[in-house]
């Protein structure tokens, strides 16, 4: 029988070998005699606590501590998914998955609707933003972490799930039962909703201004923002915001079909990493949005796939960067399928660069008058205070509320709150409609 320490070491050359597996265009360099002795040094220490320490230890809870102990000593981003994460991220990447379509939150312990996503079993059986769900398939919320809420939430298509929910401004308990359909999360969104609760991404009328929002960048994240597109262009549009706020990034191929959606030719993005080929991303005319003036507004939680588009585009001066400086992560990580895809890594692969070949990356000891990041362009860098970045959020959050059909008791005042949050300056917003009418009044 293969000794416990033999399995370890195995196990430990297994998981060395899998990134050079995962990246055929080069071969790994073969371990040395040195190697093979740090390989044991593992396996000896985890065999030893294994045995003998005082208390007992899972296996598996050990090799995955010394996974994560691996990836933290290289960068925040090179990260280890285990079997009880792994079905939620690679939902989050696509963005669907099977539910029954509403953003909750916990509120002072209480399990609340944050708002129903349109047109899901959520919206069509009338639940509300704001409505308390007290029992989730006869058991109660009380105590309930948000992640088991969500988890009790999803589930199989076809599935049914039985709901207890108070209405907002009620006292009378409603139950609820709800098909599971396969919810898509939007990340393609207007400034506000149509009365049918559709996003409207007109957002001056009068001057033919559109406005479009990129929460993420998933698959179909560019189909989307094309379709929004050529209905802007129906209406005749004659300018464009693109607003890439406190957008953590994405996939790397829907931040270049994004940027080939602006640019007509020349480069989007170049990709270079110690084990991949270098890469580099062009642009194609056809299917090419132009003729119009265009904005993109940033912030300093605009971050990798956002900071693509942002300085293709800047780069081409194809659109002015109005806002804050971004975050400033210029790498790629690739997903790395392990034990039958139960698990997977998530392994920094590749650094890339703007158009212009500059640095977009914020190392660890980078200074503020060092290269990365996107900078606004000249006289629109409008930094925001705390205070106002939370006001902003706050609005933001009021806004994208689903609200209720008018015909509903609680309409009124729901749109009374919505109207309310409105007020709330925007600065960077501001200024991006002042350039873009500026732009406008040179053409009439």
């Amino acid at each position: 029988m293969i000794s416990l320490r033999r399995s370890l070491l195995l196990l430990v050359l297994l998981v060395w070998t899998l990134p050079a597996l995962a990246s055929p265009e080069k071969t790994a360099p073969k371990p040395d005699q040195d190697d093979y002795e740090l390989y044991q040094l593992l396996a000896d220490t985890i065999d030893q606590v294994q045995r003998n320490y005082v208390t007992e230890v899972n296996r598996r809870e050990l090799m995955e501590a010394a996974i994560r102990g691996v990836l933290a000593k290289l960068d925040p981003y090179s990260t280890y998914i285990g079997p009880d994460q792994v079905q939620r991220f690679r939902a989050d990447l696509e963005s669907e998955f099977g539910g029954i379509g509403i953003q909750i939150a916990m509120d002072a312990g209480q399990l609340k609707i944050i708002s129903p996503i349109y047109g899901t079993p959520a919206y069509r059986a009338g639940l509300l933003a704001g409505d308390r769900i007290l029992e989730i398939e006869g058991k109660t919320t009380d105590g309930l972490t948000l992640d088991k809420a969500v988890q009790l939430l999803k589930g199989e298509e076809g599935a049914t799930v039985a709901l207890t929910v108070i209405h907002p401004g009620k006292e009378a308990k409603e139950k609820v039962a709800l098909k599971r359909e396969r919810i898509h999360v939007d990340t393609v969104l207007g400034d506000h909703r149509r009365p049918d609760g559709q996003w409207d991404f007109i957002l001056d009328p009068k001057l033919h201004i559109g406005y479009v929002r990129l929460t993420a960048f998933s698959r179909d994240t560019a189909e989307r923002l094309r379709a929004a597109l050529t209905d802007l262009k129906a209406e005749k549009i004659r300018g464009l915001i693109l607003d890439l706020r406190f957008n953590p990034g994405g996939l790397l191929t829907a931040a270049i079909e994004v940027s080939d959606l602006f640019v007509a030719e020349g480069r989007i993005v170049s990709t270079e990493g110690r084990n991949s080929r270098p890469r580099v991303w062009e642009a194609h005319k056809e299917g090419t949005f132009e003729g119009f003036p265009m904005v993109v507004l940033v912030n300093r939680f605009s971050a990798s796939a956002s900071e693509i588009v942002a300085a293709c585009l800047q780069d081409h001066k194809r659109a002015v960067i109005v806002g804050e400086r971004t975050w400033g992560k210029g790498s790629v990580q690739s997903l790395i399928d392990l034990e039958d895809r139960r698990s997977a890594l998530k392994l920094t692969t590749a650094s890339y660069r703007r158009p212009s070949g500059k640095n977009i990356h914020r190392f660890p000891d980078a200074k503020e008058t060092d290269e990365w990041g996107v900078t606004p362009d000249p006289g629109y860098k409008i930094d925001l205070s705390d205070a106002e970045l939370l006001a902003s959020v706050h609005a933001r959050r009021l806004r994208d509320i689903l609200q209720p059909p008018p015909s509903t008791p609680v309409a009124a005042k729901a749109a009374a709150t919505s109207k309310a949050s409105t007020s709330a300056p925007d600065r960077q917003l501001e200024a991006a409609m002042k350039y873009l009418r500026a732009e406008l009044a040179k053409v009439q």
